[in-house]
C-alpha cells in the first residue's frame, strides 16, 4: 500500500513538471510587453478589495483605492516569496540523492518563485512611475522571512499551502470574470496563477510528507505555531491597511470626515483580512487537507484564534 501511494505521489510530481515547462512565462515577452498600467481602470476586483462597501466613496474614489490595494496585493506576494522560495530549498534536500523527478519539481518551484519576486518588483516599478508619491509598502521581507523561518517546517508549509490556494482561488472567482480591470494588472495575476496551481500541489504533497514523519506532541507544537504565523501575518495587515488608507486619504483629492476615516481604515483592514488570511482558511481544499491532520481539539484551537480576525 505504501508503495502504490509513492508511486501516485510520485506521478504527482512529474505531472507538475510536464504542466511547468508547458505554462513557463517570460517576465517581458508574456506579461509586460511595454505596456503601462492604465490608470483609468480598477486593479483589484471588488470581490477581493471591498471598495463598494464604503459608500461614501464615488466611482474615481472606489477606482483609486482599488489600485492601491492592488499595488499592495502585488508586494504582499513579492513579500511572501521570499520565505516560500527558501522553504522549498530546504525541503528539497529530502530529495537530493532520492527520486529525482520530486527533485526537480522542486527546483522548478524555486525557479518560479524566484521569478516571481522580479514580477512584483517590476509591478511595483511600474505603479510607483503613474501613481502619487507617497505610497509605502511597510513589512521588512527578510525580517518577515527570518521570522516565519525560525517556526517548524510543518507550519511553514500550512502557510504557504494555504496562500497558494488563496492565489487560485482569488484568480479564477474575481480577477479572471472582472471585465472593468486594468489588462496588464489581469495579464499578471493570469501567468502567476498558472504557475501557482502546481506550486499548490507540491504544497501539499511536501506537507503530507512532513506531517507523517511527526510525532503527535510535536504536530501539537506545530499546530501553535500556525497560530502563531497567522496572528504575525494579521499584525502585518493591521500596519499596511492603516498606511495605505493614509496614503489614500493624501491623494485622493477630497476630505474625510471623522466617521468617514473610522470606515476607510476598518474597510481597508477588512479587505486585507479576507484577501490573506480569511478565504485562504475557507478555501475546502485547504480545509480538507489540514483537516486530515489535526485533531478536533488542534482544530478548535484554529477557529478560536481566526475569531477574532474573521
Amino acid at each position: 500500500m505504501q508503495a502504490t501511494q509513492q508511486q501516485a505521489d510520485t506521478s504527482r510530481y512529474a505531472k507538475c513538471i510536464e504542466v511547468s515547462k508547458r505554462v513557463r512565462f517570460d517576465i517581458d515577452r508574456d506579461v509586460i510587453r511595454g505596456r503601462q498600467f492604465d490608470l483609468s481602470r480598477k486593479f483589484l476586483p471588488d470581490g477581493l478589495s471591498k471598495v463598494h462597501e464604503l459608500d461614501f466613496l464615488d466611482s474615481a474614489g472606489r477606482r483609486l483605492l482599488s489600485q492601491i490595494q492592488g499595488r499592495t496585493y502585488a508586494n504582499m506576494f513579492g513579500l511572501v516569496e521570499r520565505f516560500i522560495a527558501a522553504k522549498i530549498v530546504d525541503v528539497s534536500r529530502e530529495h537530493w540523492l532520492g527520486d529525482q523527478l520530486k527533485f526537480e519539481a522542486l527546483v522548478r518551484f524555486t525557479d518560479e518563485e524566484l521569478k516571481h519576486q522580479e514580477l512584483f518588483r517590476r509591478i511595483e516599478a511600474l505603479a510607483a512611475a503613474g501613481m502619487p508619491e507617497g505610497y509605502r509598502f511597510l513589512p521588512p521581507a527578510n525580517d518577515v522571512a527570518s521570522v516565519v523561518l525560525g517556526k517548524s517546517t510543518w507550519a511553514v508549509l500550512a502557510l504557504t499551502c494555504h496562500i497558494e490556494l488563496f492565489v487560485l482561488a482569488h484568480y479564477q472567482a474575481s480577477i479572471e470574470p472582472d471585465t472593468d480591470l486594468s489588462e496588464l494588472y489581469k495579464d499578471v495575476f493570469l501567468h502567476h496563477a498558472r504557475e501557482e496551481s502546481q506550486h499548490a500541489i507540491l504544497d501539499e504533497l511536501e506537507w503530507r510528507r512532513e506531517n507523517a514523519n511527526l510525532s503527535a506532541a510535536e504536530r501539537d507544537r506545530a499546530v501553535d505555531d500556525l497560530i502563531a504565523l497567522v496572528a504575525a501575518v494579521d499584525g502585518l495587515l493591521q500596519v499596511q491597511a492603516a498606511a495605505d488608507a493614509d496614503y489614500f486619504m493624501a491623494v485622493c483629492g477630497r476630505s474625510c470626515t471623522a466617521q468617514e476615516t473610522a470606515r476607510l481604515r476598518a474597510g481597508v483592514l477588512k479587505a486585507y483580512r479576507w484577501q490573506y488570511i480569511v478565504s485562504g482558511v475557507e478555501d475546502p481544499r485547504f480545509t480538507g487537507i489540514l483537516g486530515d491532520m489535526i485533531t478536533p481539539e488542534q482544530s478548535a484551537r484554529i477557529g478560536a484564534a481566526l475569531a477574532t480576525i474573521a
